[in-house]
């Protein structure tokens, strides 16, 4: 069985795909076979490919830029298929489980060791759509310090 993992974002055109980019390269660097997708919480924008400015800050940290992605809107079977739900903000989370209460829905920041011990309302990766090129960068920044502890968990999980 593969394991499933879905990261969401408000739009799924920033953060999540961002998160899920990285965490393919993750994954396949240390070996694990993972699918790895991601969602919105809202159909805003639905149908639209990933921001101008999540794809350069991907490129300019050697991922690749996310090319043929599509925005969609989580959905409860989406969020019921999966082994691994993270969410971006805790506003998120408290969406997708009103979608399916019974899955666990993780937020995605919470498995950075350097803010593991921050309380929950500090763990929001804040939506760098309304800022410049440097919200971008700190965006991934936080993305890439909790994609390690990803991969372990899921490692651990797999291993199970």
């Amino acid at each position: 069985m593969t394991y499933r993992v879905m990261t969401v974002c408000t739009g799924n055109i920033c953060r999540s795909p961002m998160a899920e980019i990285v965490l393919r390269d993750r994954f396949e660097a240390a070996g694990l076979d993972v699918v790895v997708d991601s969602t919105g919480v809202s159909d805003e924008e639905r149908g639209n490919p990933i921001d101008h400015r999540a794809r350069a800050a991907l490129v300019a940290r050697g991922y690749p830029a996310g090319e043929g992605h599509v925005a969609r809107q989580a959905t409860g079977p989406d969020v019921g298929s999966r082994d691994l739900v993270l969410a971006m903000t805790g506003e998120h989370a408290r969406r997708l489980r009103a979608l399916r209460p019974d899955v666990d829905v993780r937020l995605y920041r919470s498995f950075d060791p350097a803010a593991a011990t921050l309380p929950s309302r500090m763990l929001d990766i804040a939506d760098p759509w309304y800022g410049g090129p440097a919200d971008f960068e700190e965006c991934l920044d936080q993305i890439e310090a909790a994609a390690d502890g990803i991969v372990l968990h899921v490692r651990t999980g797999i291993a199970a």
